[in-house]
């Protein structure tokens, strides 16, 4: 996308009004950016590496923005989602894999957002986390009936979630008081190493996720008219504003995130073993109420990402085999792994950080069809990516399954 595109797709001043009803798909997607699972990464990234990996963030913040704007494209110029068109244009077999890969990959999802809600009850009420586990499915439950007045009133619920996390970690940053100086540097300066390769990799599966380019390339055609071609590029460009609103939100909390382990763990040499730890230590470190904050926090991205993220599955199940379940009979199927673990008494902590990994080393597996059907004029049009577009999004798919190469080298007693 040039600078011109870029530049016409803001809107101006007095504008807003007109550009206001277009925007809400890329802050369902950005909750899937900021789930429980990337507090895992991000907080076991900070309290054990300090600032180094800050600029992994960066990094896939920007492969994240490429990668929704790109699914939202897709959206908008074929009027079927990711999953859809991996049906039309594969052949059954490989349509077929694509689905098993993508369920798995939303399985991971909703185990670590399934378990964060969880947590965050845990915490807040001190009540065991069975039953924690059992309230945070019927709140979930209860914010999905919402979709019968419509996805728009869902969108306006997850923002203010969302809009709470982000206060939250205001505050926390408030009260941490980190080395700047430290962290802008970290932010563009790339260190890794064969100790941060895990978690590295592990912040890259949290960010740029698979189920949310599946959902942006669904939730974007709601906003569509049929026969209505200047509306629907009206769509696509306020989906790029969207898109870079919602996501460099997310972006800024899971920053704080690190940033605070860092500033607040990693300076102190505390160890960090599970959410549970970094609520109880945030108490004697950073006092009560920064503590209480945190579990708001926590408790507003597991819920918000649960509903997004039984949102995604039921799109992934419906395009790919062309199926549809009431959303209640998914939120109850997805929600199963989270309660065997939870029963069974498996560290959630060891769980949330695996789940991330999953989600990476299914990334290729979405990426490489997404890139495919949006370089190819017969089916995207005007809309297809231009030749920068295309190099880019070769690059950053690439890199994904380079890192992943990585990962599997050192799984199997590499070091580097």
């Amino acid at each position: 996308m040039n600078s011109k595109a870029l530049a016409a797709a803001i809107p101006k001043k007095g504008k807003f009004r007109r550009a206001f009803p277009f925007l809400g798909p890329a802050f369902l997607v950005s909750v899937g950016y900021i789930d429980p699972g990337n507090w895992a990464t991000n907080i076991e990234g900070g309290a054990t590496f300090g600032y180094t990996l800050l600029w992994v963030l960066l990094l896939s913040n920007l492969m994240a923005i490429l990668l929704q704007i790109t699914a939202a494209k897709l959206g908008v110029a074929t009027g079927k989602s990711l999953a859809e068109n991996c049906r039309q244009h594969f052949s059954k077999p490989v349509a077929v894999f694509l689905w098993i890969t993508a369920e798995l990959a939303a399985m991971a999802t909703d185990l670590a957002e399934f378990l964060g809600a969880a947590l965050g009850i845990y915490i807040l009420l001190g009540i065991p986390l069975f039953p924690a586990a059992l309230i945070g499915a019927a709140v979930t439950f209860g914010i999905l009936l919402l979709h019968k007045y419509g996805y728009r009133f869902i969108e306006q619920v997850i923002l203010a979630f969302v809009l709470v996390v982000a206060a939250v970690y205001i505050l926390e940053l408030f009260y941490a008081k980190p080395d700047f100086a430290q962290v802008g540097y970290h932010m563009v300066v790339p260190q890794l190493n064969s100790a941060s390769i895990l978690v590295a990799i592990g912040m890259l599966g949290a960010t740029v996720m698979p189920h949310n380019i599946f959902l942006h390339s669904s939730v974007v055609k709601n906003r569509l008219k049929k026969d209505q071609p200047k509306h629907n590029h009206r769509v696509y460009k306020f989906a790029i504003v969207d898109s870079l609103l919602a996501l460099n939100i997310a972006w800024f909390i899971n920053s704080a995130m690190i940033i605070v382990a860092a500033a607040v763990f990693f300076k102190n040499g505390v160890s960090v073993k599970s959410i549970e730890d970094a609520y109880s230590t945030l108490t004697p470190l950073l006092g009560g109420f920064a503590s209480l904050a945190f579990a708001i926090a926590l408790l507003s991205a597991g819920l918000s990402s649960s509903v997004t993220g039984t949102m995604a599955g039921q799109y992934i199940l419906e395009g790919f085999l062309n199926v549809k379940l009431p959303i209640w009979v998914r939120r109850v199927v997805t929600m199963i792994p989270a309660l065997i673990i939870i029963g069974m008494g498996i560290d959630t902590w060891k769980a949330l950080v695996v789940s991330q990994v999953v989600l990476s080393m299914q990334l290729p597996f979405t990426i490489i069809p997404l890139i495919l059907f949006t370089r190819n004029k017969k089916i995207m049009g005007k809309y297809a990516n231009r030749p920068l577009t295309n190099v880019l999004l070769c690059i950053v798919a690439t890199l994904i399954i380079f890192l992943n190469a990585l990962l599997i080298y050192q799984t199997f007693g590499g070091n580097f």
